[in-house]
């Protein structure tokens, strides 16, 4: 039997605490047993490549109050663990006083994923191609983990300790992340090179924030820099030299290059199937270059969008329940507005709302979150419902492609995307249509007008097999002829 035919591993329960103190008790009871769920976007498609072993329990602290903040106190961000990737690339704080952070986020797989996946489950899962480590690294963050026993704090550059590696323990759970915003004389960039242009793991990225002896664009000599390099060793890494030689002057050409070359030498990239080493050598050249020539013209922001569409999110506000789910209980949730009690299963809400629910509109097309064929709308976002836990529509509320259009008879009607996939002929062979409905109803609701940008944005995680977006581009000009692209 091939490996993606082998059952994913086994979870008997799934425990929805309301209080942090509730988390640690439990993690203090049953250790590695346990696993601490928030997104789930790295973590699902873990159990389901077997990687690890069964477990007794996952912790889903979706519904835990207060855990979704983001706040300045005083000159200092902080992060709670439930603060997904699409908060922080909205975010005005985030935005305005942490700039690598926003566009690094923003890098993250697509809307739907990024409505559901965390930071700190970025920072946790430990890949040195994880996109925000670098930012956050750059930033100079820490890394506040607490136990029943007690807190601590750790800086951002020791908490991994290899690939996928942390310091971690099991019983022990990240609370917050911190770093100070930047000050009104430093700015920050961060650069990615992936294979494609979204839902890409990097090749590599970076991320530097420079300070400088004056205000404002490249004013003065720089007088602090820090450059974190990712995707090119088993952990995201400082580069000393290469920071040595911008300080001291100003961004000319020849302290650029200089730069360049020591953040070059710094590392020995892998080859892996993204890339070679030698390719990635050669690339952090390139890329140093780019990042330092944007901040001496002041051009850091110009690619950054406004009005970034978020597909309902950025904060998927989950209703406050206790509950513990196994083998026997029933998952309860308001379905396409209809109450639905239905047997909990060890599985997705995919995998939930096909079987038990009985709703087989929404497809499976990769199980891993890179097609958007699942996507469905949970308390209001836009989500990837091969990603999310079965446990999680507990208590929730729940909208499929069965339940887009207008329910209430007489007036009962299609939504009116539906009736324009119809009525350009966008349908063709139907499979990732529901997935392109849910994630194009999300947009239209939060901008009835989408321009070009938008719309590529939005849709940038729903691919089509059959390859004709023409047609979809068509149905979304239809609905909103004002601003969507023709082609």
């Amino acid at each position: 039997m091939h490996e993606v035919q082998q059952p994913a591993l086994s979870v008997a329960r799934h425990v929805l605490p309301e209080t942090l103190e509730e988390v640690l008790e439990l993690l203090a009871t049953h250790r590695d047993r346990a696993k601490v769920i928030a997104g789930g976007t790295d973590l699902l498609v873990e159990l389901d490549r077997r990687v690890g072993r069964d477990l007794e329990m996952l912790i889903d602290i979706t519904r835990v109050p207060g855990l979704t903040m983001i706040h300045e106190a005083p000159d200092f961000m902080h992060l709670g663990p439930l603060v997904t990737h699409n908060q922080c690339a909205t975010h005005p704080l985030i935005v305005g006083k942490a700039l690598p952070l926003a566009q690094a986020s923003l890098e993250v797989g697509s809307p739907a994923l990024r409505n559901r996946a965390t930071v700190v489950g970025n920072v946790v899962t430990g890949s040195p191609a994880n996109d925000t480590v670098s930012a956050l690294v750059a930033l100079d963050a820490t890394v506040s983990i607490a136990a029943q026993g007690g807190q601590r704090t750790v800086p951002l550059t020791d908490f991994h300790t290899g690939v996928r590696q942390t310091v971690l323990q099991p019983d022990e759970f990240v609370t917050d992340l911190a770093f100070p915003a930047l000050a009104s004389n430093e700015r920050g960039v961060f650069l990615k090179l992936g294979l494609r242009r979204a839902q890409a793991i990097s090749v590599v990225h970076l991320a530097m924030v420079l300070g400088f002896d004056g205000e404002g664009p490249a004013n003065g000599a720089v007088t602090s820099a820090r450059l974190a390099l990712g995707s090119v060793a088993p952990t995201v890494v400082r580069s000393p030299d290469a920071e040595a030689a911008l300080v001291g002057g100003s961004l000319d050409a020849e302290r650029i290059a200089a730069c360049a070359a020591a953040a070059t030498q710094s590392v020995t990239p892998i080859d892996d199937q993204r890339a070679g080493g030698d390719y990635r050598s050669e690339l952090i050249d390139v890329m140093v270059r780019r990042a330092l020539s944007a901040l001496r013209r002041g051009e850091e922001r110009m690619a950054f969008p406004a009005n970034l569409p978020t597909l309902g999110g950025p904060v998927v506000t989950a209703p406050v329940v206790s509950a513990e789910l196994t083998s026997g209980s029933s998952v309860d949730a308001v379905v396409n507005g209809t109450r639905v009690s239905a047997p909990w299963i060890d599985g997705t809400m995919l995998d939930w709302l096909r079987e038990p629910a009985g709703l087989t509109g929404t497809k499976e097309g990769c199980a891993e979150g890179e097609c958007g064929a699942c996507t469905v709308h949970l308390d209001g976002s836009s989500v990837l419902s091969c990603l999310v836990p079965s446990g999680r529509a507990h208590g929730a509320t729940v909208v499929t492609i069965e339940g887009l259009e207008d329910q209430d008879p007489p007036a009962a009607e299609l939504h009116p995307l539906q009736q324009s996939f119809i009525d350009e002929a966008a349908v063709q062979c139907g499979y990732c249509i529901p997935g392109f409905l849910m994630a194009g109803a999300s947009l239209l609701a939060e901008q009835p007008a989408p321009d070009p940008d938008q719309l590529r944005l939005a849709l940038s995680g729903n691919l089509c097999r059959c390859t004709g977006y023409y047609k979809i581009h068509s149905a979304f000009e239809a609905v909103a002829p004002s601003e969507a692209p023709t082609s």
